[in-house]
């Protein structure tokens, strides 16, 4: 526990994915607004973020106001799927972290998801619900 709020980073777990590759899973249930963890990795400039993804095919870089977290040598982070009806998001924590937190109530063995809300992601979604942003 920390400033009042606890993180469940080891009531997660990693797993097969019905939605892409592997997922992250929760053991327990998670109530709406908690924080579920930090998001930390490699803080790294706008120029290397550009770079690792083109050159690399780096997908696991999470915008941070200035700065950007590359999480892709992390075991659980670089794991968090898209889904367009999410049932997590990101929030600011400070310079070099954010935090994962619950959008609504999670029930245990569920998938954890963020919307990744940039438009190349809506071309090949394969959510249920998808916004698809492509189609008009």
């Amino acid at each position: 526990m920390q400033n009042g709020k606890r993180y469940l980073e080891r009531e997660l777990e990693v797993r097969e994915s019905l939605l892409h590759g592997l997922g992250i899973f929760t053991k327990v249930d998670i109530p709406a607004d908690e924080v579920i963890c930090i998001i930390e990795g490699e803080v790294i400039d706008e120029a290397e973020c550009v770079r690792r993804e083109d050159e690399e095919g780096n997908v696991y870089i999470f915008w941070n106001g200035d700065n950007y977290i590359d999480t892709s040598k992390t075991r659980l982070l670089k794991n968090l799927n898209h889904f367009c009806t999410p049932n997590g998001y990101v929030e600011d924590r400070d310079s070099t972290s954010l935090y994962l937190v619950a959008d609504r109530d999670i029930k245990a063995g569920e998938e954890l998801t963020i919307d990744y809300d940039y438009e190349e992601i809506y071309e090949n979604c394969n959510c249920e619900l998808c916004r698809n942003k492509k189609a008009v």
